[in-house]
């Protein structure tokens, strides 16, 4: 079984959403029903890999930050993301009540600690605040842990 997990950006384009998602899905091609996918479902990176983790016919495990991190998701994503979380066969809760930069790094953290691969959705950018995706890179990096980027050239956010 091949456990891979996800850090990545928020707040994509449409058109940057839909290059990502074939990236996503190309990598994953493949791994398929061996496959078991780690996300904390955020918008963005977390839903398009946890999307194309359950296509691809592999396993979901969600990763859940806080008590309150689905209020902290915008609107218009708790629905997706409540679809998500019920599609998933296991779910991890961290001992956090509110969605902190501390809960979210906590969360990056069981992510690189629990899979065999981490996926990121990066710019290569350094993070814009504590617990961004350059944070779980450095951290899965420090581990030796193999990370793929997933960035399509030229894009920016």
């Amino acid at each position: 079984m091949r456990r891979l997990a996800i850090t990545g950006h928020r707040g994509l384009s449409e058109a940057l959403e839909r290059d990502v998602g074939s990236g996503l899905r190309e990598h994953l091609s493949g791994l398929a029903p061996r496959l078991t996918g780690l996300s904390c479902l955020a918008d963005g990176a977390d839903a398009l890999f946890a999307r194309a983790v359950l296509d691809a016919g592999g396993a979901l495990e969600a990763v859940v930050p806080a008590e309150r991190y689905r209020d902290g998701l915008p609107a218009w994503h708790r629905a997706a993301y409540d679809a998500l979380l019920s599609e998933a066969v296991l779910v991890h809760r961290l001992p956090h009540v509110e969605s902190t930069p501390r809960a979210h790094m906590d969360a990056g953290r069981y992510l690189v600690e629990h899979c065999d691969e981490l996926v990121a959705v990066w710019d290569g950018r350094p993070p814009r605040g504590p617990g961004g995706t350059a944070d779980i890179v450095d951290y899965a990096r420090s581990l030796n842990r193999p990370v793929t980027v997933v960035w399509p050239e030229g894009a920016a956010r």
